[in-house]
């Protein structure tokens, strides 16, 4: 059965798209830990970061990193933080957060609740950047 990711990028579900190109598709999460926080995701499902190809992994490095600096320019922040924690969904993930200190990347902290259009408005604004 195919990812909550796989059907993100075979456009059954919707998403909030930052950027994509052939290989890669970054995303707002919906459940963020920060304003910003995003998600960047190989094409090709694979669950463990470290199964996918030494290409793959590489690339969706080199993608995430383009994206990190979108969000730089859009949310004022010190650093984009970088996690890979891949317990959620089964498919490789990189999420970039916004962070000006430790405790902003803490998983178990309250989600933030946004708006569909802020949402959007948001993914936007970052899509411009990138």
């Amino acid at each position: 059965m195919a990812s909550l990711f796989s059907k993100i990028v075979n456009g059954e579900i919707p998403c909030y798209k930052i950027a994509e190109d052939e290989n890669y598709l970054a995303f707002l999460d919906i459940n963020p830990v920060a304003k910003g926080h995003t998600l960047c995701i190989p094409k090709k499902e694979v669950d463990y970061i470290f199964d996918l190809d030494d290409e793959s992994l590489s690339g969706l490095s080199l993608f995430s990193k383009r994206v990190a600096k979108a969000i730089q320019h859009v949310i004022p922040c010190e650093r984009i933080g970088v996690t890979v924690i891949g317990l959620e969904v089964p498919h490789a993930h990189i999420h970039l957060i916004p962070i000006n200190n430790l405790h902003d990347m803490n998983f178990e902290k309250p989600k933030l609740k946004m708006e569909s259009g802020e949402l959007s408005m948001l993914a936007d604004k970052i899509a411009k950047q990138f």
